[in-house]
């Protein structure tokens, strides 16, 4: 059987060049939201199956990479169904494992936990120009704090991360799933439908309010019902005032404290933030996964279609795991969105250290080989980036190839003289 080279389908290989960018950006990850008291953690690739279709994880949960029992315990003989023959999964989000993690751990963690994760999920979709089944998740998370202070933090500390990758202009928008069922109720939708409801309305950015009367029409829902929802819409604002708008008109569905919340989450944002970016009252925004219970969030950037990062709050994920209530609120950005946003626009590292290339000649003798690389040990000493190698045929070639990676500086050995 002939070898591959190439990955397998819906995987890639990554080169230097991309990888030098992706760890400078995973470096600013970290130590931008160590400043906001985020401690780093690491949860396996693997998780139970129980866990991975427990109906937290929206459609997700149909593209696991399902893996099967080992040894004794696969018993293809006596299997009647999938359930029979696979025990655990690789992991599709880093949420689902995080609230295994924390409820197996809580007792070592402080209250609250601040957690930051950085590690590759797997999605079993169908692959196309930029999603791929293997990809970089960034979570950071605060669970155990009830209060607006988590949703004020995360978007915070998210935003201070964009502006100093580069980012500007960017739009945060900002709604809460009690909202969406209010607007719902009050239109005399059944509550078993809210789901439907919200699955339609989140497309309003793609076919219109038309597009969405003409679905909602289409799957069932009376007019009356379709008229009295998108009616809401007429009237609301994307800022404080839409909040007050429907604090009014939905005040016999929206409890006060969920717009009052709102309202002090956006004041306090744009009062302390230290980017250039948008706050605003988005209320289409849905989010698709079925955990989250109270306020929603996403960015986007001009240009770049979809968001590049997401969250909100899911109060209830981990009561599954420990039966007791433990608050929970998260922020996800979109790590491979923004790595080829950075290289689509030519991004390139800012410089912080010298990079250097001491080009030697080959048959140099082991006791000047000895000397070169002293000598390169005291660059490296005094804070400059220095690679050693042997001079190619083409050494033209050698020096355009290494040009590209950032170098900037070239030295060179040769047997007899030094150029």
């Amino acid at each position: 059987m002939a070898l591959k080279r190439k990955p397998v389908n819906g995987m890639k290989d990554i080169l230097p060049a991309e990888m030098q960018i992706r760890d400078y950006v995973i470096g600013l990850i970290k130590e931008t939201y160590g400043r906001f008291g985020f401690a780093s953690i690491e949860t396996p690739c693997v998780e139970h199956i129980e866990n991975l279709t427990s109906k937290q994880g929206g459609d997700n949960e149909k593209l696991i990479f399902k893996i099967l029992k080992r040894g004794e315990k696969l018993k293809l003989d006596k299997a009647e169904e999938e359930i029979d023959l696979i025990d655990s999964g690789l992991r599709y989000d880093l949420t689902v494992p995080l609230a295994r993690y924390y409820s197996n751990n809580s007792a070592n963690l402080p209250k609250p936990f601040k957690a930051l994760q950085i590690g590759s999920v797997w999605r079993a979709d169908r692959p196309q120009k930029g999603r791929f089944r293997q990809f970089v998740q960034c979570d950071i998370d605060i669970l155990g704090e009830s209060t607006y202070l988590a949703e004020i933090e995360l978007i915070l500390a998210t935003t201070t991360l964009l502006g100093r990758v580069g980012f500007k202009d960017f739009k945060v928008r900002i709604n809460d799933r009690r909202i969406l069922k209010s607007m719902a109720a009050y239109s005399g939708f059944a509550e078993n439908s809210y789901n439907q409801v919200f699955i339609i309305l989140d497309k309003m950015d793609k076919i219109g309010i038309k597009g969405v009367e003409t679905e909602l029409l289409e799957s069932g829902f009376t007019k009356d019902n379709v008229d009295r929802y998108l009616g809401i819409f007429e009237n609301i604002t994307s800022d404080i005032d839409g909040i007050r708008y429907l604090s009014c008109e939905l005040a016999d569905y929206l409890p006060k404290d969920v717009s009052e919340g709102l309202e002090a989450i956006i004041a306090s944002v744009v009062n302390t933030s230290e980017s250039q970016f948008k706050i605003i009252f988005d209320p289409t925004l849905v989010r698709g996964m079925s955990y989250y219970t109270g306020t929603i969030f996403e960015i986007e950037m001009e240009g770049f279609s979809g968001s590049v990062a997401g969250g909100g709050r899911y109060d209830d994920m981990i009561d599954k795991f420990t039966k007791t209530p433990v608050s929970a609120c998260g922020f996800s950005i979109g790590f491979e969105r923004i790595i080829t946003i950075l290289i689509d626009n030519g991004f390139v590292i800012p410089v912080t250290a010298n990079k250097k290339v001491f080009l030697v000649e080959k048959g140099m003798s082991g006791d000047r080989l000895c000397d070169i690389i002293k000598e390169a040990s005291k660059e490296r000493t005094a804070g400059n980036q220095v690679l050693i190698s042997y001079m190619n045929k083409n050494k033209q070639f050698q020096k355009e190839q290494l040009i590209q990676e950032g170098y900037e500086e070239f030295k060179e050995f040769y047997n007899e003289r030094l150029k």
